[in-house]
């Protein structure tokens, strides 16, 4: 009953709801106690001689009361119970999202997404499962197997109804028993179906890499594999739930022969009738649902437990990322300092970040170039407060970048990462996702802006067309100019391309250059890029190698300098000039 605790603080918030659930259902069960009592009058009637047309009429419109009173009181506790339950599973879907939301890097990196979709899909049913079935099975059985109790006992006969439920208190034992078993299967079962759920995401999304490599019939050997661990501890939890109903019905076997054997006796003896005898064998029949209540009951509970408990445990996590008790919430703007001493990853005694230090006026532009590894995409995630265990201070603004709330701090901050994520929706959508209030003209100027509209009305729907899962209809470039799109609509502060840059020919990232030179020329860039095309024009450049500045300076400076700047920059226009000689120049 662990569970029930658990979730004391929704039953506690909707105790109005589960209240009027119960009543209903201690009105069904009143009800309930009426057909069976009428057929042994009815029997006894039959047996003296005694039915009449008018009796008979009398008997038959008390069946149908009962009928419609059962329907309305059932139709009152399935809308609170099964309402509350539906509400629950929301609460706590909601929760467990926004808590999603909430998380830091950290936390993505300890836990799987097919892990945290498990979580919130599967383990959330069980634990509604607790609120709706859970509370109906208790209730059910107990205020049922109560009233049928106490009227076989007034009704019937009290020394049949205690010979009769002498074997019930081995139910109690064997759920007991069986229940602990079921809570530690099941908990391994839904970790099995979490790792199920993480190959199949992972499959699924990496299937133009398998089949690329060739690796379809490895990769589905591996899900293989893994469905057959997941069905051998399902077997497990199958084997033990299975055991409830056959034990009970042991059980409640058990009871009708007491009934059959002693009740006989009883009206052999004259001691009660015939009809007595049938109603109560009615009655008997009545108990059989709160029995096998019982063991439905446990397998309920301990799903949801297990469920709950996994639940729980990612809802305790906090975030490392905490904004302050009152927290500046205008837009940050104004100067970028950047003063990191040092940074390393969480669990990472490597230092990814050393004396990275830089100011960017307001309205100037930033380049950052190094080799893949560099600390390039490290410089962005401290801005952007994905980590914030470094040492130095990040100021926007003459601000502490800690000082600000993250909607302020993140609102002034358009980002271009490396890996562009488009979602399942239109073009148009996608652009403005981060302010869907942009009108279709805005919409269309940061597309001209990213040199993207031209491509976008080639489309077959225009800016209606639907650019598939994460993009999958479009070309390299095409997302990466969308998502340049969607970083500038809203005008930021602080733009950053992250190598956002790379999948377009040059005619089109000089064209984007410019255009972003123009529309924001009172607004500070950093671009990041491996291409020194892309950074040439920038107030100044910082070259990395891993994680410290080895060079800075202009363009011209650093090409002065015949460093590592320069070496790349004559290899780069090497190159340029042997594409435009094969053709290969394009995106």
């Amino acid at each position: 009953m662990g569970i029930f605790r658990k979730l004391g603080w929704y039953f506690k918030q909707e105790k109005r709801r589960y209240m009027v659930g119960v009543v209903a259902l201690f009105l069904v069960a009143l009800v309930n106690l009426i057909p069976p009592k009428i057929i042994g009058t009815m029997v006894d009637a039959m047996d003296k001689h005694t039915v009449t047309a008018h009796k008979l009429v009398i008997w038959l419109a008390l069946m149908l009361l009962a009928g419609v009173a059962q329907y309305l009181f059932r139709f009152a506790w399935r809308t609170q119970i099964w309402g509350g339950a539906a509400l629950l599973e929301r609460t706590l879907r909601t929760r467990l999202f926004w808590h999603f939301m909430k998380m830091d890097a950290t936390f993505y990196q300890r836990h799987r997404t097919g892990d945290l979709m498990a979580h919130a899909t599967n383990d959330l049913n069980a634990v509604q499962n607790v609120a709706g079935a859970g509370v109906l099975t208790l209730f059910d059985s107990i205020i049922t197997g109560g009233t049928t109790l106490v009227a076989m006992i007034t009704l019937i006969d009290w020394r049949l109804t205690v010979f009769a439920i002498l074997p019930m208190p081995l139910l109690a034992v064997m759920a007991r028993k069986l229940g602990r078993r079921l809570h530690t299967a099941f908990g391994a079962a839904q970790a099995a179906f979490s790792r199920l759920n993480d190959k199949t995401q992972e499959s699924v999304s990496g299937v133009k890499v398998v089949k690329t490599f060739g690796q379809e019939k490895e990769d589905a050997a591996d899900f293989d594999k893994i469905v057959d661990n997941t069905i051998l501890i399902n077997r497990r939890v199958n084997f033990i739930d299975s055991l409830f109903d056959p034990v009970t019905s042991l059980i409640m076997g058990l009871t009708y022969v007491i009934t059959i054997v002693y009740g006989g006796h009883l009206v052999v003896s004259n001691q009660i009738t015939i009809g007595q005898l049938v109603s109560f064998v009615a009655y008997v029949a009545a108990l059989v649902w709160p029995m096998f209540a019982i063991g439905r009951l446990f397998n309920i509970l301990e799903r949801g437990n297990a469920s709950y408990d996994r639940v729980a445990e990612l809802l305790a996590e906090k975030s490392s990322i905490v904004e302050l008790a009152e927290p500046i919430r205008e837009p940050a703007h104004g100067d970028l300092r950047y003063a990191v001493n040092q940074f390393s990853y969480p669990g990472d005694e490597t230092a990814a970040l050393v004396d990275v230090h830089f100011t960017i006026p307001a309205g100037k532009t930033l380049g950052i170039v190094g080799r893949v590894g560099a600390g390039k995409s490290t410089i962005f995630k401290l801005l952007l407060r994905e980590f914030d265990n470094y040492k130095g201070t990040i100021e926007f603004g003459g601000h502490d970048i800690k000082e600000y709330s993250l909607d302020a701090l993140l609102d002034s901050i358009g980002y271009v990462p490396q890996d562009n994520f488009l979602f399942s929706t239109t073009v148009a959508n996608n652009i403005r996702f981060s302010a869907y209030g942009k009108s279709q003209n805005e919409v269309e100027h940061a597309a001209s802006e990213s040199a993207v509209h031209d491509d976008i009305l080639g489309f077959p729907e225009g800016y209606n067309t639907a650019v598939g899962e994460r993009g999958v209809s479009l070309s390299g470039g095409q997302k990466q100019r969308l998502a340049i799109a969607r970083a500038v609509i809203n005008g930021p502060e602080l733009l950053i391309l992250d190598d956002a840059l790379s999948a377009v020919d040059a005619r089109t990232e000089e064209e984007i250059l410019e255009n972003l030179k123009q529309e924001r020329a009172d607004k500070t860039t950093i671009i990041a890029a491996h291409r020194l095309s892309s950074v040439m024009h920038a107030d100044e450049i910082i070259v990395l190698e891993n994680g410290r500045i080895i060079e800075r300076g202009t363009h011209d400076e650093l090409l002065a300098l015949n460093g590592w700047y320069a070496e790349m920059w004559h290899l780069q226009q090497l190159e340029g000039k042997l594409d435009k000689t094969s053709g290969k120049d394009g995106e």
